[in-house]
């Protein structure tokens, strides 16, 4: 299955994602590409692919990717190769932007998606500035970004407030794991124990 995180710069997706990858069982994360550059604490492969532009431009030309938007005059976008391998095996999360969460609504209607909302608008603010990765206009954008990307919670399965990060988690991991009961889901690998109904005499 495969679950799309959204929500503004700063609500804590990225945070609520590691844990998740770090805590549960057959779940799989989709390195994005982008280029923008790369932070100091950040691994080109692991956090993301780090292209140039050129180079993401022609992806688009050939058609690789499965969505991708222009974020902060940076380009993001998620490759079709990258999803498709990865979410054959595993359930896979997507750490992505609004605009890529409806693209992917448009083409994959079976994808869980879920909206990370921060406590209150002071909050959001708060933690971009703690973060000290970018200067005061960069966060002025960010935040202006924000107010429009909340206007879309309603597009979303799943709305999650990060106000307590353990509880933001529990909650995230309680939504995949009860998408992992739905009988669409599980199908498959409950016909065995079905099967050995019928087989006993």
């Amino acid at each position: 299955m495969l679950f799309i995180i959204s929500g503004p710069s700063g609500c804590g997706k990225s945070t609520l994602v590691k844990r998740v990858l770090r805590e549960m069982e057959n779940v799989d994360f989709s390195v994005s590409f982008t280029t923008r550059s790369k932070r100091d604490n950040e691994i080109n492969g692991k956090d993301y692919f780090f292209i140039d532009r050129d180079e993401f431009e022609d992806m688009i030309e050939k058609d690789k990717f499965l969505e991708y938007a222009v974020v902060h005059k940076e380009y993001y976008g998620s490759a079709k190769k990258e999803v498709e391998k990865k979410s054959a095996r595993k359930d896979l999360l997507l750490d992505i932007d609004v605009q890529g969460a409806r693209q992917i609504r448009e083409k994959m209607k079976k994808a869980v998606f879920i909206f990370i909302l921060p406590p209150v608008f002071a909050e959001l603010k708060r933690r971009l500035e703690k973060r000290g990765q970018e200067n005061p206009e960069s966060i002025k954008k960010r935040l202006e970004e924000a107010k429009k990307e909340i206007r879309h919670y309603p597009d979303f399965d799943y709305v999650i407030v990060n106000d307590d990060l353990e509880k933001a988690l529990l909650k995230l991991k309680s939504i995949i794991l009860s998408v992992r009961c739905r009988l669409d889901v599980s199908q498959k690998n409950i016909l065995p124990i079905l099967r050995s109904f019928s087989d006993e005499s």
